[in-house]
């Protein structure tokens, strides 16, 4: 899971503004649970380290907790300060998983969402220690897209494979129990189902979020929103699609 050729801090430039609208948050029970798990509360201070565009930042500043959002993406983090602009107890730092702008035994809690999947697993390990408190918590979350829940889910993964550039390599999926327990002394993963409805140009919204499908100039593209589109049609219910997901949410100690 080491860098590959692309420049991955980079991949998700010009798709901000789909990701800001058409990614799905978390679900609310996740603070609850954390809350009674782990004891979790107001006073924790945490890093969301690849916090992009503030999606899972947003829980826990909503819950009253000091974030410090770790973003080496300028339009994502740009992104993030204005979808946080409200809170003020933010603090938006340019910095990666590898080397977190931020002083030793600092932080009580640290999270990572979907980012995860780009850090160097041995290097960001050796910098949450230093970054965290004696004792603190890690919890990886992200959602997952359910590929085989319905007729859609499936045709949607099938246009994914068909149509994207690098999809299998970048899948977040591909993160297994074998890279979590090099990352934790010991973990467990709690499940919460989450979803989205969308109209047709959240579908398209949606996908295009996605750092692996074709861009507009790609000779695919056109070829592929048609595709959706016949999907979106034959499967639509008054207009609306559910796309529906797992929320994972791993937690443990270094």
């Amino acid at each position: 899971m080491g860098n590959n050729n692309t420049d991955f801090t980079k991949r998700f430039s010009n798709r901000v503004e789909d990701y800001v609208k058409y990614r799905p948050g978390y679900p609310n029970e996740v603070i609850n649970f954390l809350k009674e798990e782990l004891g979790f509360d107001q006073s924790w201070k945490v890093a969301d380290i690849g916090s992009g565009t503030g999606i899972l930042s947003k829980l826990f500043l909503e819950n009253g907790n000091i974030v410090f959002c770790v973003e080496p993406n300028n339009e994502m983090r740009s992104a993030g300060e204005k979808y946080l602009k409200e809170y003020f107890n933010v603090t938006s730092l340019n910095g990666t998983a590898e080397s977190i702008p931020l002083q030793n035994n600092f932080v009580d809690f640290i999270t990572a969402g979907q980012a995860f999947h780009w850090f160097d697993v041995g290097k960001s390990k050796q910098e949450f220690d230093r970054i965290l408190k004696p004792g603190g918590w890690v919890v990886l979350i992200w959602n997952e897209r359910l590929t085989n829940t319905d007729d859609f889910a499936r045709e949607y993964e099938k246009l994914l494979l068909d149509y994207s550039v690098d999809y299998k390599m970048v899948d977040h999926r591909n993160i297994n129990e074998k890279i979590l327990k090099q990352f934790f002394s010991s973990f467990e993963l709690k499940v919460f189902p989450n979803r989205q409805e969308f109209d047709y140009d959240g579908v398209k919204g949606r996908l295009l979020s996605s750092s692996y499908v074709p861009k507009e100039d790609h000779p695919n593209f056109t070829s592929m929103i048609k595709k959706l589109k016949e999907i979106f049609d034959e499967f639509q219910a008054n207009g609306k699609i559910i796309m529906k997901y797992e929320t994972q949410l791993y937690y443990g100690k270094l």
